[in-house]
């Protein structure tokens, strides 16, 4: 992702600026204006499985991974295989920051299809650029072309009912949950009379092809051999610290399942995708325990704190 310096600025802007991470545009008056954060009360990690003991092992293995992590941490997980599902905090709500993206280019595909129409080359760059390197600009393209109106509608349309999106353009500060982030995961990796199967592939493509230095979350762990489709997503404002996200699909060693892991309150950023990282490892780990640790994935680049500019600043 493109980043441009932070000059020819005011000085507030300059310090509220570097509190911004890659991948979101939040207005000064959004930054400075929220209300003091709140203690999260202990997690209580629910789980249900039509195999014998996995449940359990997973809501003891999940707890684990969270246990003495400070922040607020959400978590989804569903596995087609054997009709698994985890639940933590599924309905708190989250600045969105990043992983909107993956619902506005899900937006766009199935705006496309009312018409009957193909994406043109514009939009397919745009599109490209917004998942696999998490491009601002393109994002924002998108985001004025469908407006909030038609965004609000495919969320009705595909019940992600709790989903707001962010207002006045800023996309990074749209509303989700991670029961929402598990319903538009289900879109994408079922066949659905929201989108198109074709759309569900290009979908699925250009989350495979996320650059290294963002395929971090919840891949980690992933057996080799599964295939992995993440987006992630991280933001830093004055309350709740950074907000640090990340929604994946896998398929593969017997297993199709989706996961969502939702967080804020985090220090810094590295301390989110730790965070982020112990659950899914802890969830591939109890999905596909025949592969040995060797064989599975661990992401080589370490996240860096980027930041851009405040837009209007």
């Amino acid at each position: 992702m493109t980043h441009h310096p932070v000059s020819g600025i005011s000085r507030r802007a300059r310090m509220l600026s570097a509190g911004l991470a890659a991948g979101v545009l939040v207005p000064l008056g959004a930054v400075a204006g929220a209300a003091p954060a709140v203690a999260a009360p202990a997690p209580t990690v629910s789980c249900t499985s039509a195999q014998a003991g996995l449940a359990a092992k997973l809501t003891k293995d999940i707890t684990a991974a969270l246990k003495n992590r400070k922040g607020t941490v959400a978590v989804g997980l569903y596995d087609r295989t054997t009709k698994t599902t985890c639940t933590l905090r599924s309905t708190t709500s989250f600045d969105s920051a990043s992983v909107v993206k993956a619902t506005v280019l899900a937006t766009l595909l199935w705006d496309a299809k009312k018409t009957d129409r193909k994406l043109t080359e514009r939009e397919s760059d745009l599109a490209h650029a917004m998942i696999t390197t998490s491009d601002n600009a393109a994002t924002s393209t998108l985001w004025r072309q469908l407006g909030t109106g038609k965004i609000k509608a495919f969320l009705q349309a595909a019940k992600m009912t709790k989903t707001v999106p962010g207002a006045d353009g800023y996309w990074g500060l749209t509303r989700i949950n991670a029961a929402d982030e598990q319903k538009l995961l289900a879109l994408f990796t079922a066949k659905n009379s929201v989108l198109s199967d074709n759309a569900r592939a290009y979908i699925l493509k250009l989350m495979g092809k996320v650059v290294s230095s963002q395929r971090w979350g919840t891949p980690a762990g992933a057996p080799s051999g599964v295939a992995i489709h993440v987006k992630n997503g991280w933001l830093q404002r004055s309350t709740h610290g950074w907000r640090v996200h990340s929604i994946g699909a896998f398929k593969g060693g017997g297993h199709d399942y989706t996961i969502s892991v939702l967080t804020h309150g985090n220090s810094t950023m590295n301390y989110g995708v730790a965070t982020i990282q112990g659950v899914a490892k802890a969830i591939h780990k109890d999905l596909t325990p025949q592969t040995p640790a060797a064989q599975r994935y661990v992401p080589t680049d370490t996240p860096r704190e980027a930041f851009v500019a405040v837009p209007g600043s």
